[in-house]
């Protein structure tokens, strides 16, 4: 594990908080990774007893994550913006679009320290393009848009591809989470995409009710939503076919279409809607 060090010589490490789980380590435990603690790892094993689709769902929303990123740089989009990275996997963002567009430029923000000790695997950018990560939250989208990082990597003035892609499910609505994304949104330029998915309760709403206590009891907050209230995150907007749909039927690949007809991939065990759509 790489570690880096604040202003004050403060550890990233040192600063990890393990007395609760986190969403970017409980995230990685379900898709199969190693970065997580105990404390995370046991969250993810109740919630997987309330609802035993987490793994399946984050499976699919990464796969979807890529195929949307694709879609985006295929239409010339060369800035990303990934709000809530979580922790490294590859392929990364930057693996993925600069694979299509050398040149791409894209910056990471997240507010996990862990993220911060493992940044190196996302700086590593193709010899064309630029990446960067800053340790920020969602929750003040200003101090975003403000970093030297996202001023000195992208051009604000040119399309960005905003990547919130299971982030909002943890933002509750005493935080204003529509009025977080419009305030990310605002200062990009027209023809800037907005690339987001969120968790829903519509196809199973038993066992997410379930599900959210026992995040809740674990130490955690989450609020997922019907279709309807993730439909109002996209307000403003030219939303792609086939508009706020589950990932496995958002332009799917061979891979997924396969995991569809072997049914691993159903409304039920995905419980996502996603959506890409162009700022006008």
């Amino acid at each position: 594990m790489s570690d880096q060090t604040d202003e004050a010589g403060t550890s990233s490490v040192d600063r990890l908080d393990l007395s609760v789980p986190h969403s970017a380590r409980v995230y990685d435990y379900f898709l199969g990774g190693k970065t997580n603690f105990a404390v995370d790892r046991e969250a993810g094993d109740h919630l997987l007893e309330a609802f035993p689709g987490f793994r399946t769902a984050a499976q699919s929303n990464r796969m979807w994550m890529h195929r949307a990123a694709r879609y985006v740089a295929e239409r010339g989009v060369t800035q990303f913006l990934d709000v809530g990275t979580g922790i490294p996997t590859s392929p990364n963002l930057h693996e993925v679009v600069q694979a299509i567009v050398p040149q791409a430029r894209v910056v990471y923000a997240d507010n996990d320290p862990i993220v911060l000790a493992h940044s190196r695997a996302l700086l590593v950018s193709s010899p064309q393009g630029e990446t960067a990560y800053l340790e920020a939250d969602v929750t003040d989208p200003q101090a975003i848009l403000d970093s030297t990082e996202v001023r000195q990597v992208l051009d604000l003035s040119k399309p960005v591809a905003l990547c919130l892609v299971g982030v909002f499910h943890y933002i509750t609505d005493d935080q204003k989470p529509y009025e977080l994304v419009q305030q990310l949104l605002e200062p990009l330029a027209s023809g800037s995409y907005l690339i987001f998915s969120h968790c829903t309760p519509d196809f199973a709403p038993a066992m997410w009710e379930q599900a959210i206590q026992v995040y809740k009891a674990d130490g955690g907050d989450a609020q997922v939503r019907s279709r309807e209230e993730i439909e109002r995150f996209f307000a403003g907007l030219e939303l792609v076919e086939p508009g706020v749909e589950v990932p496995y039927r958002w332009h799917p690949d061979e891979e997924t279409e396969q995991l569809a007809e072997r049914r691993v991939f159903t409304d039920v065990s995905c419980s996502l809607w996603v959506g890409v759509a162009k700022k006008p």
